[in-house]
């Protein structure tokens, strides 16, 4: 069995606390997660250079532990090595040394750091005439194997980067560059392969390299729309994400407990007056392509709801050095009037003052001056991708201690211990992350709650005609991402022809 898809799980659980009716019955079932890798002929080149800690360069090992879990290694399949670099190159393994992940995992525990200088375009080199060669395990150039390299560097290069980076592309490996601190940018861009917001990849710190293991998952993954192509047995609806599918049924029906079937079912559900309001970081670091993601995604819940005065009320709140109150709860009365308005928010940037804005929530945002409701049930949701430049920890406590139910969502460089300081309890159903901006559909994979808990099944009517929009909505909102990704390995499998 696996997990509806993370975005419909999210929207589902904050449905149930809006009590708004659903149909989903018993948790969908599914055949498992069917993604599979490309084969590829994958070498991580690792920077460990004096600059990176013993500590450090350990984070990078469960970083490369963690991709290599997910692929599916064989020597018909994927075949992975590894490249160490410091003032030397030092291959710690070739391609075709480990045929199984116990092997690689065992191979990757056992590197050391090498504590000198950091000669990146030496390492790049030396991928592109021995790592990837015949003899190393690489195999002949077809459309049916890619060849990709991941560089991880901390540091600026002493020696020249671009022009090797150039001859790596050319040959047909697929570059992809992740730079941790105080790492040169410029460099990264040298090294990576168009396009580069899909090849870039920046970290503050080792301790949260680990966070992009699920990037690297995916992007090795290839995509199948089984819905699409009828390889799925739902009796009504198919639910796609990347790899695999979950059944439900249309309005009106409930999903039986095989996962596939559906029964007619008749009853209904009550609606409750809910005020809900949006926190949004617009520091600088969220970058305006990313802050568009967001602003879409708030819609997409707000299509779910029942505007009007007596049900959901929505405000939206944006902060970065300060805090700014887009539009109080009440202003709008319909949801085009609400989606206009997120839509025209304009991106603040600056810093992450988390803390202000929860503050801000409690001493403003619902409170009945500010067009909260008495007696209505008072929820914020919280969306952050950096740590918080101010301290957050009293305000997270009394939005709960006042009975607010508080969601966090954290995206890439977002410090999880702040996410479930301000996630209600229990604190797993309440917050949420996810690597990189274009996976926020994902982010609710963790969320374990039972979608709907009456005794009558049927009274959680209309959940599948939210969760099937929602689900189109969000795969039109990646699908831009994906048909990129689809034309990249186009061109890759016509240049190396």
């Amino acid at each position: 069995m696996r997990l509806i898809s993370g975005t419909s799980l999210v929207l589902c659980g904050l449905l149930l606390l809006l009590q708004v009716p659903c149909t989903l019955g018993l948790a969908p079932q599914s055949r498992g997660h069917l993604c599979r890798t490309r084969p590829t002929d994958l070498v991580f080149v690792v920077d460990s250079s004096r600059s990176v800690r013993p500590v450090e360069f350990e984070k990078v090992k469960v970083f490369l532990s963690q991709v290599i879990e997910s692929l599916d290694v064989g020597p018909n399949a994927t075949r992975v090595g590894v490249v160490n670099y410091a003032s030397a190159v030092k291959q710690e393994f070739p391609l075709r040394a480990h045929g199984s992940k116990a092997a690689l995992l065992q191979a990757v525990r056992r590197i050391q750091p090498l504590s000198t200088g950091t000669m990146t375009g030496l390492a790049i080199q030396f991928a592109i005439t021995k790592a990837f060669g015949d003899a190393e395990g690489g195999r002949a150039r077809s459309p049916d194997i890619s060849k990709v390299a991941v560089v991880v560097t901390d540091g600026r290069p002493q020696d020249s980067v671009r022009d090797v980076s150039a001859r790596a592309r050319a040959s047909g490996i697929e570059l992809f560059a992740i730079g941790v601190g105080r790492v040169d940018k410029a460099t990264l861009r040298q090294i990576a392969s168009e396009p580069q917001e899909e090849h870039v990849d920046y970290v503050e710190s080792y301790g949260v390299i680990q966070k992009l293991s699920k990037k690297f998952q995916e992007a090795l993954c290839v995509v199948s729309d089984l819905c699409a192509t009828g390889d799925h047995d739902c009796e009504q609806v198919c639910l796609s994400s990347p790899g695999s599918y979950t059944c439900a049924c249309r309005e009106g029906f409930t999903l039986n407990s095989d996962g596939k079937t559906c029964n007619v079912c008749s009853g209904g559900g009550g609606s409750s007056a809910t005020d809900l309001v949006f926190l949004i970081d617009g520091s600088k670091s969220v970058r305006p392509e990313n802050f568009e993601l967001v602003k879409k995604f708030i819609n997409q819940i707000v299509d779910t709801l029942d505007v009007s005065d007596k049900l959901a009320q929505v405000g939206l709140v944006q902060y970065s050095s300060s805090v700014r109150q887009e539009f109080p709860l009440g202003r709008f009365h319909t949801k085009k009037d609400i989606k206009a308005a997120v839509r025209n928010m304009s991106y603040m940037e600056k810093g992450t003052m988390t803390g202000a804005a929860l503050k801000y929530l409690i001493d403003n945002s619902f409170t009945v001056s500010s067009g909260a409701r008495p007696g209505a049930q008072k929820v914020g949701i919280v969306f952050t991708d950096g740590r918080s430049q101010d301290y957050i920890n009293d305000a997270a406590k009394k939005a709960k201690d006042l009975g607010f139910k508080m969601f966090a969502v954290g995206v890439g460089n977002a410090v999880e211990d702040e996410l479930r300081e301000i996630a209600s309890e229990p604190v797993a159903e309440h917050y949420f992350y996810t690597a990189d901006f274009k996976t926020i559909n994902q982010i609710g994979k963790r969320l374990q709650k039972k979608i709907c808990v009456e005794e009558d099944l049927c009274a959680c009517e209309s959940i599948v005609k939210f969760q099937t929009k929602v689900e189109g909505l969000l795969q039109a909102l990646t699908r831009k991402h994906i048909l990129s990704q689809s034309k990249r390995l186009a061109v890759l499998e016509n240049r190396v022809v």
